[in-house]
């Protein structure tokens, strides 16, 4: 048994919200009294035979329909109660994209626990703190995935943390040390007892039930572990796909990981809530990608611009038939307006620019019926069901066109911080609205435009640099492929701005900068005063851009040897 009450850490609940948001909510349908345990079996009754996943590990790609899906989650969900899982628990799985991924999440759900996913980039000290955090009983990864041996590793974080009582494996040849456990042998593979299946229905979680801990990448300080319900994920994910108008016959695809929510969302929860197919592949490689693109009919895709640029490139030089992408949504940097040109003319899709959270998934996005290269200056309208608005530091409208702090409250706001209620009610308004801790203006055309995170804002001499608009307009640069502005002290006006760069011709200097933005028209006051040239930025599994990393190659460089 675990060693915390059912729920007890998930405060406030989906029903403790502000009651009259809650109620709308609930009126307006973006809450329901289903959860997507509902959706499987629904489509398993309906479209049994429809490819429910499609999933690449290495050469190999298997196909699991909605019917087999539901057999292979009960059988899961069977497993996970024969190691003393119970309803609350919280399950850490570390896997790559899998069929055995989505299937042991629906499971959890299917025994009232909640899924923990882990991006397979998180070490000892994230996961021993996140473990520990939750109280897990069971961390679930492959034993080996490129070299690191997540056995090894999770052996370590078992010592550390009391309640990690099952470590369960997947790969190898089952003898696993330590004495973990072999995902097949031991979870998968056993006749579920019929008295434990049909314990089943009265196990379930319900609708307003926390469905998933995502944790926030913590480069500022400790991660923040999100609780989603079921009601919030349904709400985030039937707006999205109701603005860009997916339905069941889509294809969908992405190249970060599912156990990161955009991946968790548009590559799972999506797909599944719609009876569509969702096409996992266990790690990113362009020229493979556009082989699976072709070859599974993908109509959507989801990912950061460096995956939009990758794939371009790789078309490029190797062409396929990608006649039945339409879509490719993205967000998390800006969007340069000849990216979203080469979209259309390389690989035939429409681009849409999005801002989201891992707080509320995506809540603004640009729309088919705007010009395409909207999303090259926008970031979006709100979705059905949310709302925004851009604030001073008194909490009332600034101007528009002006910089102000960007808030959000809807349906698709997650509950909470896991034992960290104090953090997040710090960042909520008693009407419910949530401080993003991004920086925005209005686009002009009734979304908005992301300025900057308030962390990363860089003051010049009492002058705030507008970092993504920089940004935006050094990406114009024929020759600039990627960039990322930061701040480095000085002790005249407080900080100046670097930029680094990805450039795919000769080294761009300050002066050629400087050239660029004054042709743009870009005040003085805005213009990089150093320039850094790497042959990539440091990035997270979804493709944000860790600025923190590069602040510290600064500091590096600035700091004398010894």
């Amino acid at each position: 048994m675990s060693t915390t009450a059912p729920y007890e850490a998930y405060a406030p609940t989906a029903a403790e919200g502000p009651a009259d948001l809650a109620g709308a909510w609930r009126a307006a349908g973006w809450w329901r009294d289903e959860t997507i345990l509902h959706d499987l079996r629904r489509w398993a009754r309906l479209r049994p035979d429809r490819p429910a996943l499609v999933c690449y590990s290495g050469a190999e790609a298997r196909t699991v329909s909605y019917a087999e899906l539901a057999r292979r989650v009960d059988r899961l969900a069977a497993g996970l109660l024969r190691l003393g899982v119970r309803r609350g628990d919280v399950v850490t799985l570390q896997l790559p994209n899998s069929w055995e991924l989505v299937a042991l999440c629906l499971a959890s759900a299917r025994i009232g626990a909640v899924a923990g996913p882990v991006v397979p980039t998180m070490r000892r000290r994230e996961v021993e703190f996140m473990t520990r955090l939750t109280a897990s009983p069971v961390y679930i990864a492959a034993a080996e995935v490129r070299g690191f041996s997540y056995a090894g590793m999770s052996a370590e974080v078992a010592d550390a943390v009391p309640t990690l009582r099952h470590r369960v494996l997947l790969g190898g040849d089952g003898g696993h040390p330590g004495g973990a456990l072999d995902f097949t042998r031991d979870l998968y593979a056993p006749e579920p007892d019929p008295e434990l299946l049909a314990s089943l229905d009265g196990l379930e979680a319900g609708p307003d039930d926390p469905a998933q801990i995502m944790f926030t990448s913590g480069t500022t300080g400790e991660p923040k572990g999100v609780v989603h319900s079921h009601n919030t994920l349904y709400a985030m994910n039937r707006a999205q796909a109701d603005v860009l108008g997916l339905g069941g016959d889509d294809v969908t695809a992405m190249g970060s990981p599912t156990t990161h929510q955009a991946g968790f969302t548009w590559n799972f929860v999506m797909p599944m809530l719609l009876g569509a197919t969702a096409v996992q592949v266990d790690r990113w490689d362009a020229q493979r990608m556009l082989h699976i693109l072709q070859a599974r009919r993908v109509t959507f895709f989801m990912g950061a611009p460096t995956f939009l640029s990758d794939l371009i490139d790789a078309q490029r030089r190797t062409p396929h038939d990608l006649s039945a992408l339409r879509s490719f949504a993205t967000g998390s940097a800006p969007i340069a307006p000849l990216l979203v040109e080469d979209a259309d003319a390389v690989l035939g899709c429409r681009v849409y620019a999005l801002w989201g959270m891992t707080e509320n998934g995506c809540v603004t996005v640009t729309r088919p019926r705007q010009p395409p290269l909207r999303a090259a200056g926008s970031d979006g309208t709100p979705v059905p069901g949310m709302e925004v608005r851009i604030v001073g530091r008194d909490r009332r409208a600034v101007p528009a066109g002006e910089v102000g702090r960007l808030q959000v409250r809807g349906a698709t706001q997650c509950l909470g911080y896991f034992r960290r209620q104090e953090v997040y009610d710090a960042s909520v308004t008693a009407d419910g609205w949530f401080d993003t801790g991004d920086l925005a203006r209005d686009d002009g055309h009734g979304g908005i435009r992301i300025a900057g995170r308030v962390k990363d804002m860089i003051v010049r001499g009492a002058e705030n640099i507008p970092v993504v608009e920089v940004e935006g307009a050094l990406l114009r640069h024929p020759e600039v492929k990627d960039v990322a502005v930061v701040g480095y002290p000085d002790a005249r006006l407080g900080e100046r701005a670097c930029a680094f760069l990805v450039t795919t011709g000769p080294a761009l200097g300050v002066p050629e900068l400087q050239d660029h933005l004054a042709g743009l028209g870009m005040a003085r006051t805005y213009w990089p005063e150093r320039v850094e040239l790497l042959p990539a930025l440091p990035r997270t599994p979804s493709g944000k851009v860790q600025k923190f990393a590069l602040r510290e190659l600064l500091h590096a460089a600035a700091t004398p040897s010894n």
